[in-house]
């Protein structure tokens, strides 16, 4: 067993530990000091550059249970209304209740009105072939896993299977789901499995839960899949909808187990709860996931219940696949650190479209934010790759510890070192409570129109040292680069709307041209050959407005007037609307 690592890294930039910022923002907020308490893993001792591999190398590996460890020969279970016939050994029958009592091999055909248990020894590996199994049990559980090591369920070529449990489970019900096991279980085979969860879950297993193929479709009142120490999906196509979470992994007692890894396989998911939710750490290497959490992005978050479409309690890792995401709160969501590094991601949220209560890093991937009330927001943001499209209502980019009401730098920080980032925001475009820096890559900021807010707002110093920076929006809050800035920028008030060509001159020579999007009342600038003191022309539809580099708008600390005041609030942006009592921003 590994032995989850979450000390800091020192040498790595992005990391964050044991942070505790009084950032410029309005909003009161669970900090992410006080989510550890929900969580055996220390999430302010993350590093937001750690890979996927690394991530999963600090979790137990989970269990593959292959089916032909329970030996070639086997028993047949032929299910009769409300009784069961069998032919082999290692099965009673009792009633409408049918117990495999010893490991080996099983195939289980027919229709039953009741219950199959499986009650063998500890040691016990146990496969069980559901070859058109039809069980339906009014009282509880209708394959219900008691005692065993490791058990296989296969799902027949070209068979469909169902379960269907009772509506309702006391409190201190062992078995809680249609399928429910207390060992580790694996599935697999190209048939396919319905489960109706009538009175909690879909399909429960108090430790390993892995996934390698068929079809499953599953409804439950409460969560849909649940593997306690881990939930595992390599292959099949998954079709989930829960009253609570759609997928999740909840041991929050060892910091080493809790997680969630898919590598491949379909996966829909429609929740009520958050689409999928993990105590500790969600990886997504491949696959296609696609989440409605909470009734979609049309839908304010609701103070009573958690309804994010992926959620990790320490990290979010993405480094491939496909994820497509509706959700009323927050599409990605870590108590830790988000590290988006390969794959497309298209998100719509009612709240934010990316959020790490400690860091976000970004270097690689599509990355497509429909619909925020934020787009992306953390404590630390760094962007070293990738392709990003924020659309949001209130602010793009938003460096953001979630609470205090300074106007000073609180320590936050973005960077920009890489990548083409584009923003189209109604609050501050590029909004940090700490600095700023940008390396290289591209930076496009659309708005916001209105005077309350301003494309730039950094509260600290805002260096530019490389890379395309174009910031067009209102001229309430306009607000410029840090003036010793190693690149030279340029700012004009010069207006334009929608559609309106805006291009940067130099000496008669377009260096940069770009069409708005919205409409704008100031423009900054900063690019390769842009030279402090030297004059530049910003022309806008054919009107030119002249400008020397270095001088116009606000730079420096945000307290200035007319600078740093994101969200028209004394000091920072408007408040976030998170769910509260989930370890998040809130």
């Amino acid at each position: 067993m590994n032995t989850k690592n979450r000390i800091l890294l020192a040498a790595a930039p992005f990391a964050l530990a044991g942070i505790v910022l009084a950032g410029c923002t309005a909003t009161t907020a669970t900090s992410a000091a006080s989510a550890t308490t929900e969580t055996a893993a220390t999430v302010q001792d993350v590093d937001a550059t750690l890979t996927a591999e690394q991530v999963l190398a600090d979790n137990e590996d989970a269990t593959t249970v292959d089916a032909e460890e329970a030996g070639a020969s086997g028993s047949t279970i032929t299910l009769d209304g409300d009784t069961a016939t069998v032919d082999g050994d290692g099965v009673t029958v009792e009633g409408s209740t049918v117990t495999i009592t010893a490991g080996g091999t099983y195939a289980i055909i027919g229709s039953l009105d009741g219950a199959v248990v499986v009650d063998a020894p500890e040691d016990a590996v146990v496969a069980i072939t559901l070859d058109d199994a039809s069980i339906t049990n009014a009282a509880g559980s209708a394959l219900s896993i008691l005692s065993a090591d490791d058990v296989a369920i296969v799902l027949a070529d070209g068979s469909a299977n169902s379960l269907s449990d009772a509506s309702s489970y006391a409190d201190d019900a062992e078995a809680n789901a249609a399928l429910y096991s207390d060992a580790d279980l694996t599935i697999s085979g190209d048939g396919s499995l319905t489960v109706h969860g009538n009175g909690n879950d879909g399909i429960t297993s108090k430790d390993d839960l892995k996934i390698l193929s068929g079809t499953l479709t599953v409804t439950a009142a409460d969560d849909g899949l649940r593997g306690k120490d881990s939930l595992t999906i390599e292959g099949g196509r998954i079709a989930v909808t829960a009253g609570g979470d759609g997928l999740t992994s909840d041991q929050d007692a060892d910091a080493t187990r809790g997680y969630l890894w898919v590598s491949g396989g379909e996966i829909a998911v429609t929740s009520t709860g958050d689409g999928l939710s993990v105590a500790t750490d969600l990886v997504v290497t491949g696959g296609g996931i696609s989440v409605s959490s909470g009734g979609g992005s049309a839908q304010s978050p609701s103070e009573d219940v958690s309804s994010k479409a992926l959620k990790g309690g320490v990290y979010v890792v993405v480094e491939g696949g496909t994820i497509d995401a509706d959700a009323a709160d927050d599409a990605v969501h870590s108590n830790g650190a988000v590290h988006i590094n390969a794959g497309a991601l298209t998100l719509a949220t009612g709240d934010d479209g990316i959020h790490a209560d400690t860091a976000l890093f970004i270097d690689g991937g599509e990355t497509d934010i429909t619909r925020s009330y934020e787009g992306l927001e953390s404590a630390q943001i760094t962007i070293d790759a990738g392709t990003v499209f924020v659309t949001a209502s209130d602010d793009g980019l938003n460096a953001s510890s979630g609470s205090g009401e300074s106007m000073q730098d609180s320590g936050e920080m973005i960077t920009i070192n890489g990548g083409d980032v584009t923003v189209d925001a109604e609050g501050d475009g590029f909004d940090s409570n700490g600095s700023a820096t940008m390396t290289g890559g591209s930076l496009t900021v659309w708005g916001p129109t209105g005077d309350g807010n301003g494309a730039i707002d950094v509260n600290g110093t805002f260096d530019v040292s490389g890379g395309t920076l174009l910031a067009a929006g209102s001229a309430g809050m306009a607000m410029a680069p840090t003036t010793d800035s190693a690149q030279g920028w340029v700012f004009a008030s010069a207006s334009g709307s929608a559609g309106s060509t805006v291009q940067i001159v130099s000496d008669g020579t377009v260096v940069a041209e770009y069409t708005a999007v919205k409409a704008f009342a100031t423009v900054v600038y900063s690019g390769a050959g842009i030279v402090s003191g030297g004059s530049y022309d910003v022309v806008v539809d054919g009107t030119t407005t002249t400008v020397t580099a270095g001088e116009g708008g606000t730079s420096g600390m945000g307290g200035q007037p007319g600078g740093g005041q994101g969200g028209g609030m004394p000091g920072g942006s408007a408040p976030s609307r998170g769910a509260q009592g989930d370890g998040d921003e809130s």
